[in-house]
């Protein structure tokens, strides 16, 4: 069984979120269990210059990009045994950033038409093409449009995941012929029309052979109008080719007994408290070990519940905490934690970019995680957290509900906490419950952070659904979904 990742990014090479996490996990997890894999992605000017002169060159091929041909270069590299192709395209790529560009309608039109081009030229035929996100919506339409008939391609099936339904990529109708190639038979409510644009997400919903995304809660959620981001009546439609698999993290790369990025190695609570006193060290808060640490990395944009934490911030402050943040996102966002910095020099500490090493010394060295979202497909940070003993505090939503067990005092069960209405002052209460518990109930704490920090959230388990999957769609598969 042989399967291509086509994705946008791919950690450690390129990443903005939760996405690249993914492609540089899963497929390492897939290969452990006897599938063979291959990750495609774009050749973007910013991946790391080491990366790039390790790559070989395989082949140059052109491209249609509805009426124009574009020059396209395939390279290779290896990397713990998966093959990683590079698409190349100056044009397209050689700029600073992955996304948020005027043409990106027209670079990632390119892309998934240059995925099933360059197909022929990888060292092994995919059985199955798994998509990953808008940016490769298209794959599954061009391939059902332009290249079904082929008989090289015929056999090829392809899964589409949804890791966010909120970003879409919806363009002008235009794109239908000038950058797809497809005919008005492809303009309608069951295909790519989206309120009189083209989606590039519906593309991948339309036409692939079957749809996951990344946790149960969300596959369950976005069939809900609230969730739905309007295509809640199209998914209730595909519900029987529609699941949720919830998302792992590699737990080799993210393990506090011998990360190299954190301040110093841990496998328990007194590991890391050190952590803890050299974080408040490194960021010039006052050193106290028995203050407690609340700490957020995350983008700065609605759907974390930012409002939420603004909201009540001031509140959160008045019972002697410090308060961590990490991230980029929305002016208004990034502006009003610069001022609370200011505003509270001794306890707030506001880091208004991203680093992948900040980040882990922050999971490494704070007490509890503020993850208050809106909506969450999946999450992240709440595993991240827990492999790393903070405690995190989220809203009762998609993969945050899949994932955390809120502590139960009576039953002495699960390690974190959790609300369940999005409203500022039920967090505030859900955070004043935790820090009762940390301040008062110390060996309590203690046991919960070693709880959490034993829980195995690898992609084992979820690798196997997957492979499972994929054999149900294979013409030799005879495993049965379960």
């Amino acid at each position: 069984m042989n399967v291509l990742f086509a994705a946008s990014e791919c950690a450690p090479f390129i990443k903005t979120g939760g996405l690249g996490d993914v492609i540089g996990a899963l497929p390492k997890a897939l290969q452990k269990l006897g599938v063979e894999v291959s990750v495609i992605l774009p050749k973007y000017s910013d991946l790391p210059f080491w990366y790039k002169e390790q790559m070989n060159f395989v082949t140059s091929i052109e491209v249609p990009v509805g009426w124009r041909m574009q020059y396209c270069g395939i390279e290779t590299y290896e990397w713990e045994g998966i093959t990683y192709y590079f698409l190349d395209n100056e044009y397209y790529f050689k700029r600073h950033g992955s996304y948020g560009f005027f043409d990106d309608g027209e670079r990632f039109a390119f892309f998934s038409r240059a995925v099933l081009e360059a197909i022929p030229y990888l060292k092994v035929k995919p059985d199955l093409i798994h998509c990953h996100d808008w940016q490769t919506g298209p794959i599954p339409v061009l391939l059902k449009a332009h290249f079904k008939k082929h008989p090289f391609y015929s056999e090829i099936k392809t899964i589409f995941t949804i890791h966010n339904l909120r970003y879409q990529g919806v363009y002008p109708k235009s794109v239908l012929w000038e950058l797809l190639d497809l005919s008005e038979l492809y303009f309608h409510m069951d295909a790519l029309e989206f309120h009189g644009q083209v989606s590039y997400m519906k593309a991948g919903l339309a036409f692939a052979d079957y749809i996951t995304t990344v946790s149960p809660t969300y596959a369950a959620e976005i069939q809900m109008p609230y969730y739905g981001e309007n295509l809640d009546g199209f998914l209730r439609k595909r519900s029987l080719k529609l699941r949720g698999i919830i998302n792992g993290i590699d737990t080799e790369t993210y393990d506090p007994r011998t990360d190299a990025d954190i301040f110093t190695p841990y496998f328990n609570y007194e590991g890391k408290v050190k952590n803890k006193i050299m974080l408040q060290q490194a960021l010039k808060l006052p050193i106290d070990s028995d203050i407690p640490i609340i700490a957020m990395v995350t983008r700065l944009v609605d759907q974390k519940g930012i409002d939420l934490v603004l909201h009540v911030f001031r509140e959160i402050m008045s019972h002697s905490v410090q308060f961590i943040i990490l991230g980029t996102g929305e002016e208004r966002y990034e502006n009003a934690f610069r001022a609370l910095a200011e505003e509270f020099p001794k306890q707030v500490s506001a880091h208004i970019y991203f680093d992948e090493t900040l980040a882990r010394k922050i999971y490494a060295g704070s007490d509890l995680f503020l993850m208050p979202s809106q909506f969450e497909p999946c999450g992240i940070g709440q595993l991240l957290a827990l492999r790393y003993g903070t405690l995190p505090i989220v809203r009762v939503t998609g993969g945050l509900k899949d994932t955390v067990v809120p502590y139960d005092e009576l039953k002495d069960l699960g390690n974190a906490f959790s609300f369940a209405n999005y409203n500022a002052h039920d967090m505030l209460y859900t955070v004043e419950r935790a820090l009762m518990l940390y301040r008062f109930q110390p060996n309590t704490w203690k046991k919960l952070v070693s709880r959490a920090m034993e829980q195995d959230f690898s992609w084992q388990a979820s690798a196997y659904e997957y492979k499972q999957l994929y054999q149900s769609l294979l013409p030799k598969g005879s495993m049965e979904l379960v």
